[in-house]
């Protein structure tokens, strides 16, 4: 597992639909160290911090095998490293085989696995196709989020280190799906909102699911 790239971006104003709007999803890879924090890393940047950024959003990640379907499904885009608006760009594993919870070192950094992306409007304004966000949940390669235990120094062509295993098993996959009620799965739903490393957000939304299904 190894970390090909470190990507960060500051917020700026862009165009979109005739209205003017600020984002940070727009990331550029950096060849140098890069001090990675509670809340992001140096360099980087959120321009709307109610629904990105934060403890449990310190670090997004997406795995670099998806830049392959991506490639096949819109042949006409240049896939460049950041452009999903990643920090990290990672191989070696995928969505369904990390669990919510599962602890790694990088470099100097201690980081936990905390949940998946959901995508807004703004990925369809990196990519200038408003169907941008639904396709993105629709091919599940939604990539993950990290918390940041210890800070530290990362530099592309490190290595990802697991350090921990959560021992409940479930995967960043099994989120996603739940959230898109894939499937029925009630076992699995009251798991979720037992799951500590799982942020509170997530675990009130699963309850509310719980709730719902029993009234009906």
């Amino acid at each position: 597992m190894k970390l090909i790239s470190v990507n960060v971006g500051l917020p700026r104003e862009v165009s979109w639909k005739g209205k003017a709007v600020r984002t940070g999803i727009f990331k550029e890879p950096v060849n140098a160290r890069v001090m990675v924090r509670e809340l992001n890393l140096d360099g980087d940047g959120q321009a709307d911090l109610t629904v990105h950024g934060g403890v449990d959003k310190a670090v997004y990640v997406y795995p670099f095998e998806h830049y392959d379907y991506w490639r096949s499904e819109l042949p006409d885009t240049e896939l460049t490293l950041g452009i999903f608006g990643e920090n990290f760009t990672v191989t070696g594993f995928k969505e369904e085989e990390i669990n919510i919870g599962d602890r790694f070192k990088i470099g100097s950094v201690e980081l936990m696995v905390t949940q998946p992306r959901l995508p807004c409007y703004k990925l369809g304004i990196r990519f200038g196709r408003p169907d941008m966000v639904k396709r993105f949940l629709a091919s599940r390669c939604t990539g993950f989020y990290f918390r940041v235990l210890q800070e530290g120094e990362v530099v592309a062509g490190d290595t990802l280190e697991l350090m921990s295993r959560d021992t409940n098993n479930i995967t960043v996959a099994d989120i996603t799906q739940l959230y898109v009620r894939e499937q029925n799965n009630p076992e699995l739903l009251h798991r979720a909102t037992q799951l500590e490393a799982l942020p509170e957000s997530w675990r009130d939304y699963f309850q509310e699911q719980i709730r719902r299904q029993d009234v009906r």
